[in-house]
């Protein structure tokens, strides 16, 4: 049968990137404490295209999905981008899966158990013999506003934030140790599960504590700076105000510059640095 896909492009222009978007998978992911656990996987893929070709070959990345190892880690990201690669006969391939990923949390003074619910990610990119990835969660807090508190006398304004972490993979990097440097930075931790004790302890705890989104995104940064499986990091903090009609925004850059990085958040277009495989 023609092969239009590989006939001539009308206007003969590279494509940076070319696939699919928003496939769902079920997939494996690792859990210290447990080993691993399943979730459900938003999938894109994606390659490059020469000037020279009308099309890819949509069917292919739906092949190499299906043909992937299901456990989500490096060797298994790297197998794939490199199965995408020679597929398509590419020069690079892409890939990002946003999953959903589950943690046991204890309240502070009853112990009783709930599971929080963390949107994941994990960004890959594979070109020529380079391969990267970026792990990503993001990961509830609540923040006290330390000038609230300074000025009433009586309370002061808490709300949640949001805290938005991607770090550049160096080894095993573990989405506990990402959510717990979130969970260090604010004022407290954000609870499935409180009863009245709990409730007390958390409410005393934060305004013991308050935080800007400048102290929130500078502890976590410092924390991500200091960790050995982090080679360059990005935090954004988001916090929702209770007394304003905006959000306060703070943000800490140390993507690796020097390694043709280009900067994302959660949902935006892939961040890469360049290793060697």
């Amino acid at each position: 049968m023609r092969d239009v896909q590989s006939g001539p492009a009308e206007v003969a222009l590279p494509i940076d990137r070319v696939g699919v978007k928003h496939l769902s998978i079920p997939l494996t992911v690792r859990d210290r404490a447990k080993g691993r656990q399943q979730t459900v996987a938003r999938v894109d893929l994606s390659v490059d295209l020469p000037a020279q070709f009308k099309g890819t070959h949509m069917s292919r990345f739906l092949e190499a999905l299906r043909d992937m190892d299901t456990t989500l880690d490096a060797d298994s990201c790297r197998n794939l981008l490199r199965d995408l690669r020679d597929r398509l006969e590419a020069q690079s391939a892409h890939l990002c899966f946003q999953f959903t990923y589950f943690l046991e949390q204890r309240a502070p003074v009853t112990g009783s158990p709930a599971l929080m619910d963390y949107a994941c990610f994990l960004r890959g990119v594979l070109q020529g013999g380079e391969f990267s990835l970026i792990l990503g969660v993001e990961v509830p807090v609540m923040t006290v506003c330390p000038c609230s508190k300074a000025i009433s006398k009586e309370g002061a304004h808490s709300q949640r934030a949001m805290v938005r972490i991607e770090a550049q993979c160096l080894g095993m990097l573990w989405l506990e140790d990402l959510i717990a440097i979130a969970q260090e930075s604010g004022s407290s931790p954000v609870y499935a599960l409180l009863k009245r004790e709990d409730e007390k302890f958390v409410t005393e705890a934060a305004f013991a504590a308050p935080t800007f989104v400048e102290d929130v995104v500078r502890a976590a940064a410092a924390k991500l700076a200091a960790h050995p499986k982090a080679r360059g990091f990005r935090v954004e903090v988001e916090s929702f105000e209770s007394i304003h009609n905006h959000s306060a925004y703070a943000c800490i850059d140390q993507m690796d510059q020097g390694a043709d990085t280009a900067h994302t958040t959660l949902d935006g277009s892939p961040a890469r640095v360049r290793l060697k495989e």
